[in-house]
């Protein structure tokens, strides 16, 4: 008798290769449904923002014709996943359910559908794919989870080697399924339409997020040890695969082990350092899932951030504020919906520090304007400038961007690129004082030290 129907189950895992669900689907026989669900009504779901939203619908084209090729189907339905996924199940007579973990607050939903299927008999397992070591794998030598990112690296790199990706299956025996039409989701802006730079700047998917990673492995990996300067091509720009899955950890990880030339091999360790910090930052939201809203410190609960000055943060947003590598940086996330990361601490740290604004209202901004809006790193990135963070930057340090452009961007490469009218009269003069706003930003910290004393 054949094997009952699976249903593989997609999320952020937007993939073929390397797909452990996927690949235990196949691996079981029978027929297969592929299903992505757009879930904006769960209490635990984020809905996405704009950018991420663009990126999502390329993304999806992309699956969709990957699975066609080898005889599958995409099905697409929207709406709660407590309630799609039972009815998929009943709809089809699903025998098995596969899928890959995520560790968001959603894996809340996950839990408690596992339980659900496995009381009514069906099959329902879950994955490692979208990290080369998951959140409760590696602790201090107390059993906690670290919040330092070094000891934590050391930790992981001492944990022996990841496995190996998993090749994408050949065939897979997919069964068509009904579901909604892509464009019905109007996942792409349209009035107006603001993505022409997104076009022009990526190519969501699989295939380009492999393109990319060779790119990168060519002509920027040699270049690492100068990543900090964003006037030249020296990052992988892979952030926005990674966080939808079109790539694995794993496979970067194992494509860097052979095949580098001596200058790209010089910096290898340091490139995975990097994916080093985006496992730390999952693993710091697994253990505080309202990253984005709650301050990791608790102690800067006490920080007197006031009311924001709504001038100020739109010149901010817009990229108009005066400061030359700030507004530079704003604009290129506005045009490509990326920023260089060196440029994004330094805007962090201006919104949070020079005009006293919100961490929260910045990390907002970011989640609606990055096609990498990642809720591990984006959340934990804007705390560890903010110093709410874990293992966050000291508050006292206060990125100047004046002395930050003359060191990374010393010819304004980058700068004059974003903002050609720099040195002309039609240029605004600085929304705030540098030096008044770090001392004022330096005494507000004084209430969070005697909050904590």
């Amino acid at each position: 008798m054949a094997e009952p129907s699976s249903i593989v189950w997609l999320r952020d895992d937007l993939r073929v290769a390397d797909n452990p669900a996927l690949h235990a689907a196949v691996e079981r026989g029978g027929p297969v449904t592929v299903v992505y669900v757009l879930d904006e009504e769960s209490p635990e779901s984020r809905a996405l923002g704009g950018a991420s939203r663009w990126w999502l619908h390329g993304s999806l084209t992309s699956l969709r014709a990957e699975l066609d090729a080898r005889g599958a189907h995409l099905t697409l339905r929207r709406g709660a996943e407590r309630e799609v996924l039972p009815g998929l199940v009943h709809e089809i007579g699903a025998g098995a359910v596969f899928w890959n973990r995520r560790y968001t607050a959603e894996r809340a939903i996950d839990a408690e559908l596992k339980t659900r299927w496995r009381d009514d008999g069906l099959e329902a397992r879950s994955f490692a794919a979208s990290v080369l070591h998951e959140p409760w794998t590696l602790t201090t030598g107390a059993g906690q989870p670290y919040k330092v990112f070094t000891p934590f690296w050391r930790a992981a790199l001492a944990s022996g080697e990841p496995r190996e990706p998993l090749p994408a299956p050949e065939t897979i025996d997919g069964r068509a399924v009904a579901g909604d039409e892509l464009d019905e989701w109007n996942l792409l802006p349209t009035r107006p339409d603001w993505a022409e730079g997104l076009r022009r700047a990526w190519t969501p998917g699989e295939g380009g997020a492999h393109d990319r990673l060779e790119s990168f492995i060519e002509h920027g990996l040699p270049l690492y040890h100068r990543r900090d300067e964003p006037g030249i091509e020296a990052t992988s720009r892979l952030s926005p695969h990674l966080r939808f899955g079109e790539l694995s950890p794993h496979q970067i990880w194992h494509r860097l082990r052979h095949g580098l030339s001596p200058a790209a091999a010089r910096n290898r360790a340091k490139y995975l350092s990097e994916i080093g910090w985006r496992e730390f930052s999952a693993t710091i939201l697994f253990h505080a899932p309202d990253l984005a809203t709650t301050n990791f410190r608790r102690e800067f609960d006490a920080f007197p951030w006031g009311r924001p000055d709504a001038e100020q943060l739109e010149a901010w947003q817009t990229g108009r504020t005066g400061i030359p590598i700030v507004d530079a940086g704003m604009r290129q996330l506005w045009a490509t919906g990326w920023m260089h990361n060196r440029v994004r601490m330094i805007v962090a740290s201006f919104l949070t520090k020079n005009l006293l604004i919100d961490w929260r209202l910045g990390e907002e901004w970011f989640w609606d304007t990055l096609v990498d809006a990642d809720p591990a790193n984006n959340a934990a990135s804007w705390q560890w400038v903010a110093g709410s963070g874990a293992d966050a930057a000291p508050y006292f340090r206060v990125f100047n961007p004046v002395l930050q452009a003359q060191k990374f961007d010393p010819d304004q490469q980058y700068i004059r690129r974003w903002v050609p009218e720099v040195d002309s009269e039609v240029y605004p003069p600085p929304i705030v004082d540098l030096k008044a706003s770090r001392v004022e930003a330096l005494a507000a910290y004084e209430a969070v030290k005697a909050a904590k004393d």
